[in-house]
């Protein structure tokens, strides 16, 4: 095999491991990329736990800075170290604290890996004055910018931020072959949350809180309930709204008809117990949810917002309505509770989506192009 034909030895820098959105997708392309041969670790600035234990029982090292302060040398030493030890080729961060942390290990490196970098959001945190500069500085040692969905690119690249020369778009990616519905995944699922096999449920997963819109979904129960007097809602997540969330559903006297469930760490096995998810966010990036639902070819109702339409496309792959539009939400909710063929085609059609653009297996082929593209741009 040639050295271009070798997969190269990956570094993935990361703010933190513990469980959220962007840190479960490098968790499952580290997985996803060791299994395939290559060589890959990741180093996790901050003292962290969540998803560590995971990537270490799938074989990937794990490396923890437990950072002090805002530019720890000890931490700079000990990234260096590990890129020299491990004979990285590709250093891979993911947004922006990692990026200048990278920019700056390799700063001493004789043949320094390449720099390639996802920006998993919009930037919000750009507005800081002093991250924005580091991270720009850090962008002039960067070959390749890969940007989450359509709109990031639009955004970085519209503004300036990025050269058009090194931007490409990814997608975000779970492991499709986790998640599915059948009889018996079903059974399971219901028999966990306490739902009769035959109560129509619809299902939304997500932190409580104010951009989740969780508000907007609860409104519209009582008007449901008078077309399904079975249905039942259950919310997966947990959050500073919660209180204020299961007053609103004690208020409406909904008490025996919604469940706020709390956070579950395997939301894969409880998916296949929905049949309809609803996602009722006022803003999105590349919602791991909504791909997971997706995956387990689940009927999905999406708010027209952030990337949901990169996922969703109405009336093929699900139906979306607009942001804060309650009757809208509850308009194509009663659509797919009335229509259990309609439910079966656009699911099988979302999952199938999945598997052809958003699976694990296509994003780890997807940043093998980039990883190359960053090598030969440096030759």
């Amino acid at each position: 095999m040639s050295t271009r034909d070798t997969p190269p030895a990956v570094l993935h820098v990361v703010d933190t491991l513990d469980v959220g959105g962007l840190e479960r997708v490098v968790t499952d392309l580290a997985i996803a990329q060791q299994a395939a041969g290559q060589s890959v670790a990741v180093f996790a600035i901050n003292e962290c736990g969540g998803f560590r234990s995971e990537l270490e029982a799938a074989g990937v090292p794990v490396v923890v800075g437990a950072k002090c302060g805002t530019l720890d040398r000890r931490v700079l030493r000990l990234l260096r170290a590990t890129m020299r030890e491990r004979r990285v080729a590709v250093v891979h961060t993911h947004n922006f604290v990692p990026n200048y942390y990278a920019a700056l290990a390799t700063l001493a490196l004789r043949d320094a890996p390449v720099l390639v970098n996802t920006v998993h959001n919009m930037g919000t945190r750009l507005a800081h004055r002093r991250l924005r500069w580091l991270y720009l500085a850090s962008l002039r040692r960067t070959r390749r910018v890969a940007m989450v969905g359509r709109q990031v690119h639009e955004r970085f690249v519209g503004l300036g931020l990025v050269d058009e020369a090194r931007a490409v778009t990814v997608m975000n990616a779970v492991p499709a072959e986790r998640f599915g519905v059948d009889a018996a995944r079903r059974a399971e699922a219901r028999a966990r949350l306490g739902i009769a096999a035959d109560a129509p449920l619809l299902g939304c997963v997500g932190r409580l809180v104010e951009l989740k819109n969780h508000r907007l979904l609860i409104e519209q129960m009582p008007e449901l309930l008078r077309a399904q007097p079975q249905l039942r809602l259950v919310v997966l997540g947990d959050g500073p709204l919660r209180g204020e969330l299961q007053a609103l559903v004690d208020a409406l006297g909904l008490a025996d008809r919604v469940t706020l469930a709390g956070a579950h760490g395997d939301v894969h096995a409880l998916l296949p117990g929905f049949d309809v998810f609803v996602l009722p966010s006022r803003t999105e990036g590349l919602s791991i949810a909504l791909l997971e639902a997706c995956a387990s070819g689940l009927a999905v109702v999406a708010s027209a917002v952030g990337g949901n339409p990169e996922i969703v496309r109405d009336g093929e792959t699900g139906l979306l309505f607009a942001s804060d539009d309650g009757a809208g939400l509850g308009a194509a909710v009663r659509r797919l509770l009335a229509d259990p063929a309609e439910r079966q085609r656009l699911g099988a059609a979302a999952r199938d989506w999945v598997l052809r653009n958003a699976s694990t297996a296509a994003l780890r082929d997807a940043y093998a192009g980039v990883y190359r593209a960053a090598l030969d741009a440096r030759r």
